[in-house]
């Protein structure tokens, strides 16, 4: 089951698209969905996550909590709205492009995938972009 929380003031257009869509994502790994909590928030909200769990005091996009079992994927993802925002301006992409890069790449973790060698990176980069054309938005 894939949930959306709201602590800040955004919501997602079409959840169920979104659902749907991460859904997909999962069964293209070949797992099995668990419980996946999306929680969008402001950097503040962020920033004491990152200190108060991972003793990091710098401001991030995403932190993910992983409660994945074998291939059951399961986990909290927790994502900065305004951190998506001025990252998609850095990038000179659309917000809602970088938010579906952010929203898969929690998943993708969840799914083995790691981001800390530059090959790992790169191999996640990838990943993100093959996901993030499964996303279909109905016309």
């Amino acid at each position: 089951m894939i949930s959306f929380n709201y602590e800040t003031d955004f919501e997602i257009p079409n959840e169920e698209q979104y659902e749907n869509w991460i859904s997909q994502v999962i069964e293209s790994e070949d797992k099995t969905e668990g419980e996946i909590n999306y929680i969008f928030c402001d950097d503040a909200y962020l920033l004491e996550k990152n200190i108060e769990f991972l003793n990091h005091d710098t401001l991030t996009d995403i932190i993910s909590f992983d409660y994945t079992m074998g291939n059951l994927i399961s986990g909290d993802i927790f994502i900065s709205v305004e951190r998506v925002k001025d990252n998609a301006a850095d990038f000179n992409v659309p917000f809602e492009e970088e938010l579906r890069r952010v929203m898969a790449h929690g998943v993708l973790h969840y799914c083995g995938y790691k981001d800390k060698s530059e090959a790992d990176e790169q191999l996640m980069r990838s990943k993100e972009d093959e996901k993030m054309n499964l996303f279909h938005v109905e016309q």
